[in-house]
């Protein structure tokens, strides 16, 4: 595993790491521009202080294969700062190696550079094979219900 690389998002990363926010998307099927994901990723990459940061990681021939992001936040039931890990996306080629491990570490370290006392997730509840790599890692099952409205009516 340590020939695969895992590093930040820089702006000379965003033609790799689009494809895989693409593939991401096509998975929870949504679809989002092109334009507004290299938005955000370019947000993150301008301001990783106050918006989060995205991870990329390469296989030993530099072939991007997986992404992280992190968006911080506050928890008030916590009291602290969190990290939320709104994305993991393991190409299918790269999965089964712990990469997904890896990156959830990695973001776990970049909350505790940040001062985020928690980094948080969450999944669709019938993505099985990502909730075991969650619970392998020792990750607490939260019971919430998610809501979202539209924002412009």
């Amino acid at each position: 595993m340590s020939e695969y690389s895992i590093k930040r998002v820089a702006a000379k990363d965003l033609g790799d790491l689009l494809p895989l926010m693409r593939a991401y998307c096509d998975f929870y099927e949504v679809s989002p521009s092109d334009q507004n994901l290299l938005a955000l990723a370019m947000t993150l990459v301008d301001d990783t202080e106050r918006e989060g940061v995205q991870l990329i990681a390469r296989d030993p021939a530099g072939l991007a294969v997986a992404f992280a992001t992190i968006f911080w936040s506050w928890s008030t039931t916590d009291g602290c700062r969190i990290g939320v890990m709104n994305d993991l996306f393991v190409t299918e080629r790269a999965r089964g190696r712990g990469l997904a491990e890896r990156l959830i570490e990695e973001c776990r370290a970049e909350c505790a550079r940040r001062g985020a006392g928690r980094l948080t997730w969450q999944t669709a509840p019938d993505n099985v094979r990502a909730q075991a790599v969650y619970e392998r890692v020792g990750a607490a099952r939260e019971t919430w219900v998610d809501y979202w409205i539209d924002a412009a009516r």
